[in-house]
Formats: structure tokens, C-alpha cells, sequence
């Protein structure tokens, strides 16, 4: 795989194909569920219906796979690897780094089902008996599963393959990049932008349905503080002006105020966890918290695969199981992307773990904080009214849990100031996010032009407004599920080429280890004269002149040569980037790639003191640096004669002939 054979390049545009391809999916979508909001709320329904009952069992053992292959990549040989080139360097520290994986791990979905969902499970269980004791086990079990392992696992896959083709092989920051292994330049073609499409698709209605379980959320808290009444046309105002209002923060750029506010809440969400821990039964939540684990942990591989086949058939699997395991896979562009960019530099193995283990924690204690203090409420004080509002009006529950706490009414207005800002940082993320997959051109860490996130929050809004009046939480659902299937398939294929892609790294580093001769003949001018130069520190300007008047023509040398031999050869002199490149095609395999980079360096401090040069007061020198296409080698050519640069291109070229014999 090379680094430079789709190189990212000019500014950032919106790419056609996927622009079109998911716009008019979506939009078409939009304006038939809106204009039949009766009908296409019983098709929705039936359709999900027919994808619970014919492939459900496929969404179970599909979330185990990825799961299970992240787990055993980062266990592997293949944890070494490092996202980025080999030279990189993580650009957070790890408090920083597992900070920001904390935050991606909180939603205003949080809020909706952790209450609601341990009632529902209790009361309406999918084995066993409803309303004891066992039943409230099984469901924190339940609830468990469904925020768990499985869905940071997906987000792992995805980040993971982002990340590794984006900042290792300089592929774009695009889900097409996954399937280079397997298909090559066509990811720059039909298939590549069908897969980029439908990643479109699934993260509009996966962030849709945020949405709309959130403006339901936030609906109820008004409703409890000022009486605003439950109704369509309430929240699909309410929709307007947060996405309006997320809008104008991913457009107008005021990143760091938001960034700011939304410290604050991560603050005001650990105080409110606190809080109902401390006020309630402490003692009692702190062993739920243990024993939901050790029953989650314990159950695991069963419950991975139990599909409930021996029970009187039910809609329970496709309402929750499903619905979750496709809504993680909706989810995994958006969350995936933002995770590869704040991982360039860590390995795998670092970045699956703290991927899978951080945000889980926090997730895990709030969903068993809140929701057996919920079950405590029902079952040893007789609040049955509690228990009846999870299924009636879910979104009301956690307020009504509140209530039964001091200074109830504060703590709800800071609940409903906590999830408006929760739901516009998430909205502004998701346009931004949008508009990446949906543009080309630029680095990988260059955002989509700000039309396009103008464009994707106004169909993000029209799409859990359309599904708000085609039945509620049913039709978000059944959206869900439906439009993440295809993409589920195409995890699936981005699994084979990640893989392929880690296998082919392998046999490079064997071959890499393949014995060469040392390049030919001493450096120019003797010990002496190679003495001089391992104490001297190049300025810019001498690296430059040795790229353009020794480097450039080896290059050009043995490029003729090449031609000569009928090999397909490219030169890439870059005087933007300091950089020369040789680029040796050889049909479908993968191509060679030579490049010689200027890079900088503070120049070390005995230098600077002791070698009286007045070139080092600029505290910098050059060093002219090989790359390959898996990143820089770390040894620097300047002091090299045109004679001895042509062989170490030669030494490169074989290693590179040793890598395609032992992948033939």
C-alpha cells in the first residue's frame, strides 16, 4: 500500500457522487414520510418487524465479530502497530487523550434510557417472571449488553480503520479507504463512493434518532418545569432551534466556547451522578454497581449470541437487541471519526483498550447508578407509578425518579440545561462530521467545507422530524435498523481489507529484516570528511541544495533505468513539502515508494554551546530523512554520494521485491 498513491490534495469540496447518492436517499425519504406519515409509520414497523424475525440473528453475531476482531488485533502482533507512520508521535498526552474518550462517551441518550430501560426490562422481561427480584438482575444484565462492550467495539473497528489507512498510508479520512486492500484505486470510484454513501445514510438516521429520543427528553423536562405540553409540533420546534443552534456553532467556528461549555457539563454530569449516589441508598447502589458487573462479564459470551429461539416468539428482540446493535453501528462513522483523530500516533493496542475501557466505565456506573436506583424506588417503595411511566412515557421517567430526591426541582432544571447542551454539541458534531464524509481533497484532519454542514444538519433535523410524526420512538427505531444493514455488510468487508492490510504490513517487516549489503563504498572524502559531517548540523539551505543537486538526479538516474526495464515509473518533486519521491508501479501489487523528505530538528544543546557555528544560533537543523510508504526509516542521506543514494534505492527495491515474493 502505498503512501503517496492517493494522496489527499487542493482544498477541501464537496465529492459528488456521495454528496448526491445519500442527499437524495434521504431527502426522498424525508418528503415520503412526511406527506404519509401513517403509512410509512406501519411500513417502517413491519419492516422492522420482518428484519428482527428474518436477520436478527445475523446483527448478534455480526456486533461479536467486530468486537472480537479488535480484541484479538490489538492482543496479536498487530498492536504494535502504531496509527501513523512509525516516526509519529502521539499528539496528546494520555490524560488528555482518555479525557476526551470520556466525553465521547456520554450522549443525551444517557439520560433517556437510564431509567427507563431497567424498568421496562423488570416489568416486561424477555424470560422469567416480571416484577421480582431475578427479573430487575436479568435487566440491569440486559442494559448492560446493550451499552456495553459491543457498541465501543464497533466504534473501535471503525476508528481503528480510519485512522490506520488515513495517518499510516495516507489514504483519505473516508470509510472507501478500508477497501483499498481489496480493490485498490477503485475506492476512488462507483464502489468506493457507495460505500462512503451509505456510512451517509446510516450516521443521518443513527444521529436522528439522537436526536429525537433527546427532543422527547428535553421535551418531558419542560413539560415538568413549565408546562410545556407534548405535542409534534412542540418538538419539532424544539428540533429547529437546537439544530439551528448547532448550526451556527459548526459554521461560525466558536469551537472553543462550546469546547468550554461543554467541560462545564462533563463537570455538572459527574455531579449529578454523584449526587443521586450519595442522596440515595450509597451502600446498596456501590453492590449493584459490583454484582451487575461480575453478572455482565459473567454472561457475556452467552449473551452475545442468546436470540431467546426455545421462548414463545415475541417483537422483544427487534425493539431492543437489534434496535441497539444497529443503532452502535449507525453510530460508529460519527463517534469512529472523531476517535481516529485524537489517536494519530498510539498503537493499536493502546487505542483498542483505551477505546474499550474508558468511556465504558463512566457508561456502565450511570446506567447502574440510575437504574437500580430506579428499581430500588419500585420494589422496596412502592412506587409503581415510576415503574408504569417507563412504558407509557419513557422520556418522563427520569424526572420522576428525581423527584423523590432533595431539591428535586434544581436538580431537574440542571438535568434539562445538562441535555440541551449535551444535544447541541452532539448536532454540531455530527454536521461536521457529515459534511468530512461527504467532501475530498485537503488532509485528514481538514473539516468539510461549512455549506455542507448547513446542508446535513437541515436533513439531520428533517429526518427525526419526519420519523417523530410517522409514530415516535417505534419509527426512529425501524429507521435504524433498516438503514444500518447495508452498512453492517460493509463493516464487514472493511474487517477483510483491515485485516489483509495488517497481514501485508507483517510480511514488509520481514522482508524489511531480509539481509542486504551495506550500501556500497565509504562516504565521499574518507573517514575525515565523514567524521566532519556526523558533528555537523545542515541549515535548510544546505539540505535544499543537496535535495536539488544530488538527490533529484539519483532519482532521475535510476528512474530511466527503470523505464528502460518497461517498469511504470512516477517522480513527485514537491518543492512545496522539501520532498522528492519515486513511485515504481508494478500492476495490481503493491507499489514501490521511495521519498526523501527535509525535517527539522532543535539542534542539540553541546552543539549549540561548543561547535562555535554561527548557523546554530536558529536552534535548528535539516536532516534529508528516507520514507517508504509505512513512514519515515529514520536515517538521513545528506553527506550520501549520487552513486551511494542509487543504492540504497536499490536496497530499498529489493526488500520491496522480497515483501511481493513472500505475498504472491
Amino acid at each position: 500500500m502505498s503512501a503517496s498513491s492517493l494522496p489527499p490534495s487542493g482544498l477541501v469540496r464537496m465529492n459528488p457522487p456521495v454528496f448526491w447518492f445519500s442527499a437524495s436517499f434521504i431527502l426522498l425519504f424525508g418528503i415520503v414520510v412526511i406527506a404519509m406519515p401513517e403509512q410509512a409509520g406501519a411500513w417502517l414497523l413491519a419492516a422492522q418487524n420482518w428484519a428482527a424475525n428474518t436477520v436478527g440473528w445475523y446483527y448478534l453475531l455480526a456486533m461479536t465479530l467486530y468486537l472480537v476482531f479488535v480484541v484479538v488485533t490489538a492482543l496479536s502482533g498487530y498492536g504494535k502497530i502504531k496509527l501513523g507512520a512509525d516516526h509519529d508521535e502521539p499528539e496528546f498526552s494520555y490524560l488528555s487523550w482518555a479525557g476526551m474518550l470520556f466525553a465521547a462517551g456520554i450522549s443525551i441518550t444517557l439520560f433517556f434510557f437510564c431509567v427507563s430501560e431497567p424498568l421496562t426490562h423488570m416489568l416486561q422481561p424477555p424470560q422469567g417472571e416480571a416484577g421480582t427480584a431475578d427479573a430487575a438482575r436479568q435487566a440491569m444484565q440486559i442494559l448492560f449488553l446493550h451499552w456495553g462492550l459491543h457498541g465501543w467495539g464497533v466504534f473501535a473497528f471503525v476508528g481503528m480503520a480510519l485512522a490506520y489507512f488515513a495517518y499510516r498510508h495516507n489514504l483519505p479520512l473516508a470509510l472507501r479507504s478500508a477497501l483499498y486492500p481489496l480493490i485498490g484505486k477503485r475506492i476512488n470510484g462507483p464502489i468506493g463512493y457507495a460505500v462512503d454513501g451509505f456510512g451517509i445514510i446510516a450516521t443521518v438516521f443513527g444521529l436522528g434518532a439522537d436526536m429525537g429520543f433527546g427532543v422527547l427528553h428535553l421535551n418531558s423536562g419542560l413539560d415538568y418545569l413549565f408546562g410545556i405540553a407534548h405535542t409534534q409540533w412542540i418538538q419539532v420546534g424544539l428540533i429547529s432551534l437546537m439544530m439551528g443552534a448547532a448550526i451556527i456553532v459548526a459554521v461560525s467556528g466558536v469551537d472553543k466556547g462550546v469546547r468550554v461549555m461543554s467541560d462545564i457539563n462533563m463537570l455538572l454530569a459527574c455531579a449529578l451522578l454523584l449526587f443521586v449516589l450519595f442522596a440515595g441508598p450509597t451502600q446498596h447502589l456501590l453492590n449493584t454497581l459490583i454484582q451487575n458487573l461480575g453478572d455482565y462479564l459473567g454472561a457475556l459470551p452467552m449473551k452475545s449470541f442468546d436470540l431467546y429461539a426455545y421462548d414463545k416468539p415475541s417483537d422483544w428482540l427487534g425493539g431492543w437487541t437489534v434496535f441497539y446493535w444497529a443503532w452502535w453501528i449507525a453510530w460508529s462513522p460519527f463517534v469512529g471519526l472523531f476517535i481516529a483523530r485524537i489517536s494519530r500516533g498510539r498503537t493499536i493496542r493502546e487505542f483498542v483498550f483505551g477505546v474499550l475501557l474508558i468511556p465504558l466505565g463512566f457508561t456502565l456506573a450511570w446506567m447502574s447508578i440510575f437504574g437500580n436506583s430506579a428499581i430500588d424506588q419500585v420494589l422496596n417503595h412502592g412506587m409503581s407509578a415510576l415503574g408504569m411511566s417507563a412504558i407509557d412515557n419513557p422520556s418522563m421517567t427520569l424526572y420522576l425518579l428525581l423527584e423523590t430526591y432533595p431539591w428535586s426541582k434544581t436538580v431537574i432544571a440542571i438535568t434539562v440545561f445538562i441535555s440541551f447542551v449535551f444535544f447541541v454539541t452532539s448536532a454540531d458534531s455530527g454536521t461536521v462530521v457529515l459534511s468530512t464524509l461527504s467532501a475530498k481533497g485537503g488532509n485528514p484532519d481538514e473539516d468539510g467545507p461549512k455549506w455542507l454542514r448547513v446542508f446535513w444538519g437541515a436533513m439531520t433535523a428533517l429526518v427525526t422530524s419526519a420519523l417523530l410524526f410517522s409514530g415516535s420512538i417505534d419509527a426512529l427505531k425501524s429507521a435504524v435498523v433498516l438503514t444500518s444493514l447495508p452498512f453492517s455488510l460493509i463493516l464487514l468487508l472493511m474487517m477483510w481489507g483491515l485485516h489483509k492490510a495488517f497481514y501485508l504490513e507483517s510480511q514488509k517487516q520481514i522482508a524489511q529484516m531480509h539481509s542486504l549489503a551495506p550500501v556500497s563504498g565509504a562516504r565521499r572524502g574518507g573517514w575525515r570528511q565523514r567524521l566532519s559531517q556526523a558533528v555537523h548540523f545542515p541549515s535548510r539551505d544546505e539540505v535544499y541544495r543537496f535535495l536539488d543537486t544530488t538527490v533529484r538526479p539519483a532519482i532521475e538516474e535510476v528512474s530511466a533505468v527503470f523505464r528502460e526495464k518497461g517498469l511504470h515509473v512516477e517522480t513527485h518533486p514537491d518543492p512545496a513539502n522539501d520532498s522528492v519521491s519515486l513511485e515504481i508501479g508494478h500492476g495490481d501489487q503493491h507499489p514501490f515508494v521511495y521519498q526523501v523528505q527535509m525535517r527539522g530538528y532543535f539542534t542539540p544543546s553541546f552543539a549549540r554551546g561548543g561547535m562555535g557555528s554561527k548557523q546554530l544560533n536558529n536552534r535548528r537543523y535539516y536532516r534529508a530523512e528516507v520514507h517508504l510508504s509505512e513512514g519515515s526509516q529514520d536515517y538521513d542521506l545528506v553527506g550520501y554520494t549520487k552513486e551511494q543514494i542509487i543504492n540504497d534505492i536499490l536496497d530499498q527495491y529489493e526488500r520491496h521485491m522480497q515483501f511481493l515474493h513472500l505475498v504472491r
